[in-house]
């Protein structure tokens, strides 16, 4: 999930670890199947999805386009099967040394296509705060190869 914000940080033990002016706000689930494949195919989506305003205000510019920030903020939840019941499931998401192997390797390969890039840290308690701009929030999934 990618929000466009006027400034977003991520706070962990009551220090700041990762913050952006201007930019995306990217909560990233990883699910079990998910690869090199589905990695790359999202950072290049998230790149170039145009979501910031041109000259006569229509969304046409991406974060590669505009040099804007990039969050990176690992949520496991966002792997939650709600279908049923009042508990949400996990067992579509990727397992704890698979998760954070993904998000690491999203990390490492968004630095290299892309400055500035900040990120929340994998497995901890996070305090994540935003200011949405727009309020702008896209659902971006790449499905995993079988």
């Amino acid at each position: 999930m990618l929000q466009r914000v006027t400034r977003a940080w991520v706070d962990v033990d009551d220090s700041r670890i990762g913050a952006i002016n201007s930019g995306l706000m990217v909560l990233l689930g990883v699910e079990r199947g998910d690869g090199i494949a589905q990695a790359d195919r999202l950072l290049e989506r998230l790149l170039g999805y145009r979501v910031f305003a041109d000259g006569e205000g229509r969304m046409n510019l991406s974060v590669a386009d505009t040099g804007a920030g990039l969050l990176l903020v690992p949520q496991f939840t966002l792997a939650a099967d709600t279908r049923k019941g009042r508990r949400p499931s996990f067992t579509s998401a990727a397992e704890p040394e698979e998760g954070r192997r993904w998000f690491d390797y999203f990390v490492e390969q968004a630095r290299i296509r892309h400055d500035p890039v900040a990120c929340g840290r994998f497995g901890a308690n996070m305090q994540v705060g935003l200011v949405n701009d727009g309020p702008v929030t896209f659902w971006l999934q790449v499905p995993p190869v079988f």
